[in-house]
């Protein structure tokens, strides 16, 4: 089970929007430089030739004869999209014109000398542009369409700004994951150690940085994977050695002679079955990390044969079995981890009865084990789960285990990516939940 950590956005989104936004500053860079070094000094270079030929034009004009100004006028409109005509542009308009027409107005100006503004029309559907210039000892009106400018550098600037901001999101995004990626595969693994498991030998490739983190992080899996085997084979050999001489211990005391004292043989007895059990108890410790190998099971089913053995035993338990609650896991584990928390239940909380739910709803699935002891201080709700921690340090018999119940279930819950919680009960008692 993946778990994300809390707080903060993702560092997929982080290096996104990181990336995005230097994209984004390189595009205004490019942007602000192409304006400034390309397009206006060639709008200022257009607007000048245009406006040389506006006033070579009406000045050719007045130094035509009157019959030729008519095939002159053709040709102009013909060749360069230029109309001339006699009466004065209207009225102008205070409107707003784009840098290109004031450029223009520029040029128009420091060749004729005086400022003329360029008036807008509307002729037959289209926009005309128009300004009155001298044409010999009078005055004529030089037009243009709209049209006439093909080019259109601010609208393909605004295009461009907008495509390299949809392509640099998508890059940086691309590259967020790209860089991600591999550190979302090393997340998994230092959790799958630190849940107990062993992790997938991961691939030892890519940037240098990558690849040798990569391969750290495979030596340690590989460390604790050979520390693991060492421990239970360690641990499996210590307990052949001291169960041998249990075993002996154990002849010895059914040889012993008659006038031994009774209370003094069920001392040794009991001695001797209580080390047994220590030893079986830390065997289950060790053996905690081992995985087992996943199947279907019924949850509330292996519930129910938790409870029969524990009421068995003589126990009182509060039980009424759910509707079937299927769940892919270990079997084996999730019975030795309630068969654990059951056991803790009924010793702390006997002689009053345990309850057990279970409750089964989609993704997660709930089982509760309720007693009426002394309960947990909420200080200690997590120490509980240490190896060989008692709340109560007498060490007797009749306050408490060995002290490696819990421990064997928090390591095995872990290992297959469960949880296990303890909460304290209105009343008094305890109650622990183990989340599938």
């Amino acid at each position: 089970m993946k778990r994300r950590a809390p707080g903060g956005a993702g560092l997929t989104l982080q290096y996104a929007l990181q990336l995005t936004l230097v994209f984004i500053l390189l595009e205004l860079v490019v942007a602000a430089a192409v304006l400034a070094f390309l397009i206006v000094p060639m709008a200022q270079r257009a607007a000048s030739d245009l406006a040389g030929l506006m006033v070579l034009s009406a000045q050719t004009w007045g130094e035509l004869p009157p019959e030729t100004r008519p095939a002159f006028e053709l040709e102009l409109a013909r060749t360069h999209q230029l109309a001339l005509r006699a009466e004065p542009p209207g009225a102008c308009l205070d409107e707003w014109h784009m840098p290109y027409f004031q450029f223009l107005e520029q040029e128009l100006a420091e060749k004729t000398g005086q400022m003329n503004h360029l008036v807008h029309e509307i002729i037959g559907g289209e926009d005309w542009y128009w300004v009155s210039l001298p044409a010999g000892e009078s005055e004529m009106s030089v037009g243009f369409p709209f049209e006439r400018m093909k080019a259109r550098p601010l609208f393909t600037l605004v295009i461009s700004l907008a495509l390299g901001i949809v392509l640099a999101i998508s890059a940086a995004a691309w590259l967020a994951r790209r860089a991600v990626k591999p550190l979302g595969r090393f997340e998994q693994a230092v959790a799958d150690v630190g849940h107990g498991k062993i992790p997938d030998v991961l691939p030892e490739t890519g940037p240098r940085e990558i690849a040798g983190l990569a391969r750290a992080l495979n030596e340690m899996a590989r460390q604790v994977r050979e520390s693991l085997a060492t421990r239970t084979t360690l641990l499996a050999g210590v307990s052949h050695d001291l169960r041998t001489p249990l075993a002996r211990m154990r002849l010895a005391l059914a040889l012993l002679p008659p006038d031994v004292p009774e209370k003094l043989s069920a001392r040794m007895h009991h001695d001797v079955e209580e080390m047994n059990q220590l030893i079986g108890e830390f065997l289950d410790l060790a053996r905690g990390l081992q995985q087992e190998e996943w199947q279907t099971i019924e949850v509330c089913t292996v519930v129910g044969e938790v409870v029969d053995g524990a009421r068995a035993g003589g126990a009182t338990i509060h039980w009424t079995s759910p509707a079937p609650c299927l769940k892919v896991g270990a079997p084996l584990a999730l019975r030795r981890i309630l068969d654990n928390l059951v056991q803790n239940a009924i010793r702390y909380g006997a002689p009053e009865p345990v309850t057990v739910e279970c409750e089964c709803s989609g993704q997660y699935n709930v089982i509760r084990i309720l007693d009426r002891g002394p309960g947990i201080a909420p200080d200690q709700r997590q120490a509980v789960f240490r190896p060989f921690y008692r709340i109560e340090s007498s060490r007797s018999d009749a306050t408490g285990g060995s002290g490696l119940g819990l421990a064997i279930a928090k390591q095995l819950a872990d290992a297959h990516g469960w949880r296990i919680e303890l909460d304290g009960r209105p009343g008094g008692g305890t109650e622990a939940r183990l989340i599938l």
